[in-house]
Parts: C-alpha cells; structure tokens; sequence
C-alpha cells in the first residue's frame, strides 16, 4: 500500500536542534522495507517534509516514524495514485448503496 508522511517541525524544537535534524537526515536511511516513491521539502511554513512510500510492513512505518518523533509531529496517511483512483473509483463508486436506486 502507498502512503504520504507529512512531517511538521514540533513547535519546541530550537533552531540548533533543526540543524542537528538536516544532519541527521543526510546519513540516515529509509528502514527496510519502506519503498521510497519521492521525498520532498516543501517552502512553507506548515509541512516540512513530504515522504511518499510504498510498504506492507506496518512495523517499517512504525520504526519511521519513531525515529523522528522527537522532532516532527507526524502524519502517515493511506493513498491512492491519481491513475489507480480513477481506475478503481468506477467500481467502488458502483457498489455504494447511497447511489443504488
């Protein structure tokens, strides 16, 4: 299953300890398992990082985000790519009963 991580700085992380994060990140590696589809760092001021991986290890997921819960705040969300949405959206769109007649 694919998956999005958006990754926020916590707001009591200091400044040195965000340096410190950058060169942690720099040596650090995917946990096995965990199939890294992009990674971004977004310009803004909410988000941080942006991680989208592929996995059927929920305990790769799990060591990801213990490694950096000491400072980001971390949401791992269930996705679907645009084509696999569409593709799959029709037949899930036919069995809901709210759109049975």
């Amino acid at each position: 299953m694919d998956y999005v991580a958006l990754l926020r700085f916590r707001s009591s992380v200091s400044g040195a300890e965000r340096d410190a994060a950058l060169g942690r990140r720099a040596a650090w590696q995917y946990p096995a398992g965990l199939r890294v589809i992009a990674e971004y760092w977004p310009m803004a001021s909410d988000v941080t990082v942006v991680s989208i991986f592929n996995t059927d290890d929920i305990a790769a997921v799990m060591e990801f985000q213990f490694e950096w819960s000491d400072v980001f705040d971390i949401s791992v969300i269930p996705a679907v790519s645009a084509n696999d949405g569409l593709r799959i959206g029709g037949d899930v769109m036919g069995r809901l009963r709210r759109l049975q007649p």
